[in-house]
């Protein structure tokens, strides 16, 4: 059996907030997650995490935004998959909406599906040309792309491709 943790007073549990605060953006519910897992009993996680919005240092809507944008741009994520990652971290479905809005407004989701679709299509065609549109699809759909979206991409790319 694994030795038990002690459990962490309120200033304790501030230190060890601050540190993780200190690595990178915390949604509430995950941090008041992370630190009971440390052994802080729910009170006073709860309490800290409380303190540290009323500061400032945790704020959701922030952590929304940051989040959508990042995961938006770098892993090339559609509005689906970011509304459901945002729900599993605890932030609240208004804010996620907003932050995804946001994440979107430079470059739309329909052209980010197509930069996506336009990076993974050479791979896919070396493999099975005629199972390409469908793998396309599929892949897609799982970056969290809505289906209307995908099919306007598809669409889209492979008229290109056949006038090429």
């Amino acid at each position: 059996m694994p030795p038990r943790r002690k459990s962490l007073d309120a200033r304790a549990a501030k230190r060890v907030a601050y540190d993780l605060l200190s690595r990178k953006p915390w949604s509430r519910r995950d941090l008041t997650a992370r630190l009971r897992r440390r052994g802080a009993p729910l009170e006073v996680a709860q309490a800290v995490v409380a303190d540290l919005e009323a500061q400032g240092y945790v704020d959701d809507r922030a952590f929304a935004r940051q989040w959508a944008e990042g995961r938006a741009s770098r892993r090339n994520l559609g509005s689906l998959r970011l509304k459901s990652e945002l729900g599993q971290k605890g932030v609240p479905r208004p804010l996620a909406d907003a932050a995804i809005r946001d994440a979107f407004r430079d470059a739309g989701e329909d052209e980010r599906a197509l930069e996506a679709a336009r990076r993974r299509l050479p791979g896919l065609r070396r493999k099975k040309a005629e199972r390409a549109p469908a793998r396309l699809r599929d892949y897609l759909l799982r970056r969290g792309y809505p289906a209307d979206v995908v099919g306007r991409v598809l669409r889209r790319l492979l008229r290109v491709d056949i006038e090429e």
